[in-house]
């Protein structure tokens, strides 16, 4: 071979040696490449524990980056113990997430991730923890159901209808979507069971704050209240957080048959501390001792020897008392009922009658007043008047009696004295 072919030769294998170099990689560079590209890629296995961040939703499933070579996907069904019907109900794009890997198969990329069983296995243990420590927590309502709440606690959670309030709900309709202050009441992890509580929650905060009011409260002062409920024995108001009792004898300055003639559920009424017991946890109220009574009006209704109207209330074996006002009830002796003499005052009088009385004596200070009827009649005529009244009887007509007849002067001696004439 002459000099020049072996270096045609030489030149013809640089040139081809450059094109490999600069030309399509042999797969000896390609595998080469792609192992340094998964060199920082942790393998991953079934059951492996990852965080990644959500890329795109869909409505049956969401689309996830973990830094793997492809996306995860995690389906409708795993992405909540809670049910939905759309994935965008759960999670949004963006969002961070712990997941565990269910299904791993590079060879047909495919990833599949579990939000649910993340979440679930959390939500025991956390709320394992708040159970014994009886944590307050919030928690969204997510559905109504018959008997109660279902809200998301990371698993499903039910809060019994009788334990949502401390008043009876009848229509929940509008508590989804609310945010419930709660405790967790009964946990059983094998029976997935979790009932909680907001009414212990509740039940709570009213005691703590009922014993500071009880512990503010002082006898005499004058507080603004709501009237409650109503019973045949007195009002119950609402003074901030506790209720006390209006006796029915407290309500007013007269005689109340009924509270309700005096106030409704639903009245702002003003009323004064009589008595605080803070074992007992009652207050005794009054709404007559906030307003001026009716003893210290008499006065200025009345004056001594004036005549009123007023209305029988009680008859005693001594007298009757009737009312002048509303809340005064002054005697009438029974000397002072009747001109006559009378044994009772029932000979002459009956509870509910209307009579004209006097005013003899006024006492506000002992809330007394003496009263009259009989001054306000005529007295009748003494019999000795009416006699003289009535015509004279001449002595001849004075009746004697003589052997059993009847005759007058006249006609016994009328003979003798005709003689003398």
């Amino acid at each position: 071979m002459s000099e020049e072919t072996k270096a045609q030769e030489m030149m013809t294998g640089e040139h081809a040696a450059e094109e490999t170099v600069t030309g399509q990689p042999s797969d000896r560079q390609e595998q080469a490449e792609t192992s340094a590209d998964l060199a920082g890629v942790t393998a991953l296995k079934k059951g492996d524990t990852v965080r990644g961040k959500i890329v795109k939703v869909e409505s049956d499933q969401v689309y996830v980056d973990i830094g793997y070579k492809y996306d995860g996907i995690i389906p409708l069904r795993e992405l909540s113990a809670l049910p939905a019907e759309n994935a965008a109900e759960r999670v949004e794009v963006g969002q961070e997430v712990e997941l565990k890997v269910i299904t791993i198969d590079d060879e047909k990329e495919k990833l599949i991730l579990s939000k649910r069983q993340i979440d679930t296995e959390k939500a025991w243990e956390d709320l394992q923890k708040k159970l014994e420590s009886r944590e307050i927590f919030e928690a969204p309502v997510v559905d109504v159901v018959k008997g109660g709440l279902v809200v998301d606690v990371g698993i499903r959670g039910f809060v019994p209808a009788s334990m949502v309030e401390r008043h009876f709900v009848e229509d929940f309709s509008d508590y989804k979507g609310r945010t419930l202050r709660l405790r967790v009441k009964e946990l059983d992890r094998e029976k997935r069971k979790v009932i909680l509580s907001q009414k212990d929650v509740l039940d709570e905060e009213f005691e703590a704050k009922k014993q500071k009011i009880l512990s503010e409260l002082n006898v005499g002062q004058e507080l603004e209240g709501t009237v409650q409920r109503l019973t045949p024995f007195g009002a119950f108001v609402d003074i901030g957080g506790i209720d006390g009792l209006v006796h029915v004898s407290e309500m007013a300055w007269q005689r109340v048959e009924h509270p309700s003639d005096i106030v409704n559920v639903g009245d702002k009424v003003k009323v004064k501390v009589l008595k605080v017991d803070p074992e007992a946890e009652k207050v005794s109220l009054s709404i007559k001792a906030t307003q001026k009574g009716p003893w210290d009006l008499v006065s200025e209704q009345f004056q001594v020897g004036e005549i009123t109207t007023g209305t029988v209330k009680r008859l005693v074996s001594f007298g009757a008392f009737v009312e002048i006002m509303p809340g005064v009830e002054g005697l009438v002796h029974i000397s002072q009922i009747a001109h006559r003499h009378i044994g009772t005052p029932h000979e002459v009088l009956k509870e509910g009658q209307q009579v004209n009385v006097k005013i003899l004596e006024m006492n506000p200070a002992e809330k007394r007043v003496s009263l009259s009827i009989k001054e306000t009649e005529n007295a009748p005529e003494p019999k000795g008047d009416r006699q003289k009244a009535g015509k004279t009887q001449d002595a001849e007509d004075i009746p004697v009696q003589n052997q059993g007849l009847s005759l007058t002067l006249g006609e016994r001696f009328g003979d003798k004295l005709s003689k003398l004439k």
